[in-house]
């Protein structure tokens, strides 16, 4: 008795040495393949065309206004004063990028998709501890190494200079936070949710499309184990209030409105909703790629310039109910298979999109056998996943998506579909694959 008793501390550390040798290799492995790739696509964000548009974008033109000592502005063309258009932290992010190797330099390009290569590399940490909380070792194994082997996370850190692998890392460790927070009442872990959860907003504000509901989870799981709920409630929203605050307060001294993190909701209503429907976004009605747009906002300046583009939209919805109806549910399809359209008109513009439509699409489909798999073992942990599904994409059904827009939830998805996989896997070998009620025990 004794001597069982002793060794099992060492093959628990045994086993916590094993983990953590894993993780160190996938995280590597990821980081070494989104590196190679990167080596062969960086030179596209080096191209000078349009003033160095393809660096960054929006991103790029604020961090220049912000290494040039203009403040957080002109996210377009022109010196067009203070902006709202993206949230802070990644223009800071890569302002801090141009201090130290230059403006739109080859060294700063390379610096900017190293760094999202990184985010993407370390995601496979939380997405590892997901998977374990909530399906055991085997399914937390599958997790991680098909992340780091991810076309679509390989891709976006690889080549695209944008908040996209940074948020998805910060969602996921919202989602990881939250998983444990339903069993526990420490202030500093409901504080640390908070305080995550305000920091990915302040990158994309989709975050808070799911923390909220989360959080609500979590905090009435946590009210029915009969722990104290009160104060863990009110740590998350003081943290969350607390890192939102001043850049709310930014915003409203600087445009007299109240705008929450980012300015242009407007324009993304106008751009999805209109009679050019051969696309999910049609080239032609944004600023950056419309001189008449472009006049227009440097005429009204942008507040009065997004209220104009959302009334345009909202009057294209009014007048075009049976045309919305219908582009809302290709824009649901689309989230969720990648399939838009088969037209030469579009072929021509996405060609991959026949290959990406069925990977989407098979990804989709073991999620949902995982997520049914899931619910059938332990609703609970079901509830989490079908609230970022849910709740995530809704505001994408009801302006427009882009091919990254579904990147931060990746993650769910690839858990979910890694449990199927792993079940599976157990099954041919004859072996039991831990569900959510014992994987937590």
């Amino acid at each position: 008795m004794v001597s069982a008793t002793l060794t099992e501390p060492k093959a628990n550390d045994t086993i916590a040495r094993t983990n953590r040798r894993s993780l160190f290799w996938m995280v590597l492995t990821a980081l070494i393949l989104r590196l190679m790739v990167m080596s062969f696509l960086y030179p596209e964000r080096t191209d000078p065309y349009r003033d160095h548009w393809r660096f960054g974008g929006e991103a790029g033109r604020i961090a220049r206004s912000i290494t040039q000592g203009q403040g957080f502005s002109s996210p377009l063309f022109g010196n067009t004063g203070p902006t709202a258009w993206l949230g802070p932290v990644y223009p800071y992010l890569l302002a801090g990028i141009f201090k130290l190797l230059g403006i739109y330099t080859k060294a700063s390009a390379i610096a900017a998709i190293t760094l999202n290569c990184l985010f993407s590399a370390l995601t496979c940490v939380p997405i590892y501890l997901i998977a374990r909380k909530n399906f055991g070792e085997p399914t937390a194994a599958w997790a991680g190494w098909a992340w780091a082997f991810f076309p679509y996370s390989i891709f976006f850190a690889a080549d695209f200079i944008w908040a996209t692998t940074l948020t998805t890392l910060l969602m996921t460790l919202v989602f990881l936070t939250a998983l444990y927070m339903e069993s526990s009442s420490s202030l500093w872990m409901w504080a640390s949710f908070g305080a995550l959860s305000g920091l990915g907003a302040l990158s994309d504000p989709i975050v808070m499309s799911v923390a909220p509901f989360l959080g609500a989870w979590a905090w009435r799981r946590l009210y029915k184990r009969g722990k104290r709920w009160l104060g863990s409630g009110l740590a998350a929203i003081v943290a969350v209030t607390l890192v939102v605050s001043p850049w709310f307060i930014r915003n409203y001294e600087t445009f007299h409105k109240l705008i929450p993190i980012r300015s242009c909701l407007g324009l993304e209503v106008y751009c999805g909703n209109n009679q050019d429907s051969w696309h999910w976004d049609p080239p032609g009605y944004h600023p950056s790629d419309n001189e008449n747009e472009w006049h227009q906002y440097q005429q009204l300046g942008e507040t009065a310039y997004i209220s104009k583009k959302l009334h345009e939209g909202m009057a294209f919805i009014d007048s075009h109910k049976l045309l919305y109806a219908g582009q809302t549910l290709r824009r649901v399809i689309y989230l969720w298979t990648g399939f838009w359209s088969f037209s030469p008109r579009y072929l021509r513009e996405e060609p991959a999109d026949p290959y990406n439509m069925i990977f989407c699409t098979g990804l989709t489909i073991l999620t949902l056998i995982g997520l049914r798999r899931a619910w059938r073992l332990d609703r609970s942990v079901a509830v989490a996943y079908i609230i970022v599904f849910f709740f995530f994409p809704m505001i994408y059904y009801f302006t427009h998506p882009e091919d990254y827009y579904r990147r931060p939830i990746d993650p769910q998805y690839l858990v979910l579909a890694a449990y199927t996989a792993a079940s599976w896997a157990s099954k041919r070998k004859g072996r039991f694959i831990a569900g959510p009620a014992t994987a937590t025990a």
